[in-house]
């Protein structure tokens, strides 16, 4: 149609016409009058619509499932993440429960000798420090804590304070060749001084070459004047082997000690001394020996065995 004046007054009727039907389809609501002829518009093209869409769907249905798997990875990648975390959480559970069994045995042992301490967490090893057994932990100045305090844990003997520093401080474990304790064997009394190995037994000299010492008997800190650095009573260890006497004046034990060196994570510093010597209260109770059983084997003679006397009368 060329662009005259009839065909743009024809516009310009059909658009007024189209606005007017819109305003009474609008008023009219459900009873509109323009309904009947929507319905048979939509009776006319609903097949054509119909066919249109199937034809459309294959296409509309690939690109949802193209976006529905973009979705879909998203949630797997969610679901993952998620797994990871709640992994990484029941992990953090199983370490929290160790601490706390680990806290739990420490504050038994402070309770029985009456040992006030400043909980610790082991921060570092000696592997930064030097070639020296020590660790670091993770209290200082800040936290009361001074050079030449014992050191423990819930299994015993730890070390003691060598330097500190305003927020953490530096201990020298047990198992170090430099470290030296004095010891008292349990019940007997036997003074000695225990001497580290690194990952050996401690070397213990009892101060009497003949005192009567076994293979299981155990050993706790005799305590120092001031009872710095050490405290009384601590566990150190259980005695492995007895050097056999030469009538020397002193005589050599080797003691596994209590407390695992290679796996130290909370400890406790002692911070306040017990009024009394808590001597063998702090050791832990003696295991139970296990009963063997003993079998008696009877041998009794066959009742069809002939005896050598009636063997000789019957030849």
């Amino acid at each position: 149609m060329r662009d005259t004046r009839e065909s743009r007054l024809l516009l310009v009727l059909l658009i007024a016409v189209a606005f007017a039907l819109i305003t009474v389809d609008i008023r009219g609501g459900e009873d509109s009058p323009v309904d009947g002829a929507r319905q048979g518009a939509a009776t006319v093209f609903g097949p054509i619509e119909s066919g249109v869409s199937a034809a459309v769907d294959p296409v509309g249905n690939a690109v949802s499932a193209i976006r529905d798997s973009g979705e879909r990875h998203d949630r797997l990648a969610a679901l993952e993440k998620e797994n990871a975390a709640l992994k990484a959480r029941l992990g953090s559970d199983d370490r929290s429960r160790s601490r706390l069994k680990q806290l739990d045995k420490m504050l038994k042992i402070a309770g029985q000798g009456q040992y006030g301490i400043k909980g610790a967490e082991v921060i570092a090893i000696g592997a930064a420090q030097g070639f020296s057994w020590t660790i670091t932990v993770d209290v200082g100045a800040n936290d009361g804590i001074k050079r030449d305090m014992t050191v423990l844990n819930g299994e015993g003997l730890v070390g003691r304070v060598t330097t500190v520093g305003p927020n953490t401080a530096t201990v020298l474990l047990a198992s170090d060749p430099d470290f030296t304790v004095g010891t008292r064997m349990e019940s007997g009394d036997e003074l000695g001084f225990a001497s580290g190995q690194g990952d050996r037994p401690l070397r213990v000299e009892l101060l009497n070459g003949k005192a009567e010492v076994k293979k299981g008997d155990r050993l706790v800190t005799f305590g120092s004047q001031a009872d710095r650095p050490f405290v009384p009573g601590v566990p150190v260890g259980v005695v492995s082997r007895v050097d056999p006497s030469g009538g020397g004046l002193t005589r050599t034990l080797y003691v596994t000690p209590y407390v695992g060196f290679t796996k130290l994570d909370i400890v406790g510093v002692v911070v306040e001394a017990p009024k009394k010597d808590p001597r063998d209260t702090v050791l832990p109770p003696k295991p139970k020996p296990t009963p063997r059983p003993t079998v008696t084997v009877t041998v009794t003679p066959s009742a069809e065995a002939p005896v050598d006397g009636q063997n000789q009368q019957e030849q």
